[in-house]
């Protein structure tokens, strides 16, 4: 994993058989994702995809932030 700041980082991730892949551990720490959450992934065909927490999602969807 190539670390950018304590902000970012890129990694690279291999899709398995099943079409998963998995979250890297400093991600999960990074955004407290834990095991059971619910994600949301949004594609764009141009633009590429997107994951999300769903709690953060919802609150986007009603104009929070």
């Amino acid at each position: 994993m190539e670390k950018v700041n304590q902000e970012r980082f890129i990694v690279s991730v291999k899709v398995g058989p099943k079409g998963q892949i998995t979250i890297p551990a400093e991600a999960r720490k990074m955004f407290d994702i834990k095991e059971g959450e619910t994600l949301m992934v949004m594609g764009d065909k141009e633009k590429g995809i997107a994951i999300l927490k769903a709690d953060h999602f919802y609150s986007l969807m009603e104009g929070k932030r």
